[in-house]
């Protein structure tokens, strides 16, 4: 398993032994996605030339929700697109929340869903995580979910990613993101067949013993020295 990524953190993530079973990883080799362009560049593939074509089945597969994670407040977005309906308890053909998007690099926000009204924060950039979690620790705020990216901005800007003198890349790459999910058929994670036929043959529902296990991790201080 090779992972394409715009985080050089990856790299030490895959290394953890939390991830690593009997001496098999789940993840083998970690490439930012700037090796990956480099190493394009120099096999000499041009790829504006290249014929199109899909990727491989089921990873090839995607809802909007996966496109709109790697920006701020895209995984927000998607986990509201699954509550809002697990809250009506039924289908909703609408998917966007506008509200949550946005440039700042601290948003706090409240969605009305249903006869609920849940308390958001979305942050990126660590200096500006560590602030917020000193005014959670106070009980200054409460909020009922909050998305944490260490970027600025998000993954769109990550440690692994091309390097650019364009002072508006992070905007561009921003737009790039949604507008790609437009010409998408689906939307929710959960409309993703490859995802609800995993739980149902292994995860068995979100939340699950068997969920938790595979799929969450924990982490400590590891101070040097």
């Amino acid at each position: 398993v090779v992972s394409i990524m715009p985080c050089t953190a990856k790299k030490s993530e895959a290394l953890r032994p939390e991830f690593c079973r009997d001496g098999v990883r789940d993840v083998d080799y970690v490439l930012t996605t700037q090796e990956l362009a480099l190493m394009i560049k120099e096999m000499g593939l041009n790829f504006s030339q290249l014929p199109k074509d899909s990727f491989d089945l089921p990873f090839g597969f995607k809802t909007g929700g996966g496109v709109i994670f790697g920006n701020s407040g895209g995984v927000t977005e998607a986990v509201l697109r699954y509550v809002s309906e697990k809250i009506a308890g039924k289908k909703n053909s609408s998917y966007v929340f506008s509200n949550v998007r946005g440039n700042g690099e601290l948003r706090e926000v409240k969605v009305e869903l249903g006869d609920k009204t849940i308390s958001l924060a979305i942050v990126s950039g660590l200096g500006n995580a560590k602030k917020l979690i000193e005014r959670i620790k106070s009980g200054e705020v409460h909020y009922d979910l909050i998305e944490v990216m260490a970027c600025p901005g998000g993954c769109i800007n990550g440690g692994g990613q091309p390097v650019t003198r364009d002072a508006n890349f992070k905007a561009k790459r921003t737009v790039s993101l949604y507008d790609s999910e437009k010409t998408l058929q689906l939307h929710k994670p959960q409309d993703n067949p490859y995802v609800t036929e995993l739980y149902k043959t292994l995860l068995q529902h979100p939340g699950s013993e068997t969920a938790h296990e595979l799929l969450h991790t924990s982490y400590r201080a590891r101070k040097n020295g």
